[in-house]
């Protein structure tokens, strides 16, 4: 889309003023914008404002949303090693087995949403990936817990990353094994602009028609480094609708092609309308 976009604009040149595009790596890693922004993106190439678009599967096919203020979580991604003792699936009495021990531990991280966040707030405790042996006659000396963890507010992602240190040291202690979790780089909540995305979304409406927006969107509970970006400059980032398709990370997920003009055609949009 943006690159649809640069060439319209570098061949029409229906502006004027300088406009950057910012093609940005490790966004499900959270290092992409924060290493940018420390090798010095705004001071060797300062802009007014930044505005972000992602696609999004199960929203009508070409609709624009927009949100303002909190529109995406923080996320923490984590990783819990649990450290047991290894033997023969026959003699497990002679094992201490993180299987055990981290199954236990994957339901009981389930309660830190259902019993400690009231239905009014948002987090979410997932565990993405449970890996432990490779052999069904071996109890594995070790078992490995994924983590992906998101919060909109700062005290209620404090208190939720702290039950999840407590209830990992108590179910580690209760089957006899080790720990360690490792805590990958934090992101921030996304929160637009109000004004950046009340007049981004006007931009759409003009370009597609008020059936084509919806303003003011739900946010999400996903996460995009684009933040980080946001909290150096104002700005907005918006959802695209993908159609009724697999959400993103399905194994059958399949980006639809025909939203790309549309995307560059918002991006040419902006940069007009901004730079008239």
């Amino acid at each position: 889309m943006l690159l649809g976009a640069a060439k319209y604009l570098a061949e029409t040149k229906n502006f004027n003023g300088t406009v950057r595009l910012i093609f940005q790596p490790g966004e499900e890693t959270m290092e992409g914008s924060p290493a940018m922004i420390a090798d010095g993106l705004f001071e060797r190439f300062p802009v007014d404002a930044v505005y972000g678009m992602h696609n999004m599967p199960g929203l009508p096919f070409g609709k624009f949303h927009f949100c303002e203020n909190e529109m995406m979580a923080a996320v923490d991604n984590w990783e819990i090693e649990l450290t047991g003792k290894s033997s023969h699936g026959s003699m497990p009495e002679l094992s201490i087995d993180p299987v055990v021990c981290g199954s236990s531990l994957v339901m009981a991280l389930q309660t830190i949403v259902s019993r400690n966040v009231s239905p009014w707030q948002n987090s979410v405790v997932s565990v993405g990936a449970f890996i432990a042996g490779n052999a069904g006659n071996v109890v594995p000396q070790t078992a490995l817990l994924r983590l992906s963890i998101r919060n909109m507010e700062p005290k209620l992602r404090e208190m939720v990353l702290n039950k999840i240190r407590s209830i990992t040291k108590s179910q580690a202690e209760a089957f006899g094994c080790k720990y360690e979790i490792r805590e990958g780089i934090p992101g921030a909540v996304l929160i637009n602009t109000p004004e950046n995305t009340q007049w981004a979304a006007s931009v759409a409406r003009n370009i597609f028609g008020d059936d084509q927006v919806v303003y003011p969107a739900h946010p999400y509970m996903g996460s995009e480094d684009f933040a980080f970006m946001l909290q150096k400059k104002n700005g907005t980032y918006c959802m695209l609708g993908n159609g009724d398709s697999f959400m993103v990370h399905h194994p059958q997920y399949v980006f639809n092609q025909d939203i790309l003009p549309i995307g560059a055609a918002y991006w040419a949009a902006l940069t007009e309308e901004y730079l008239k």
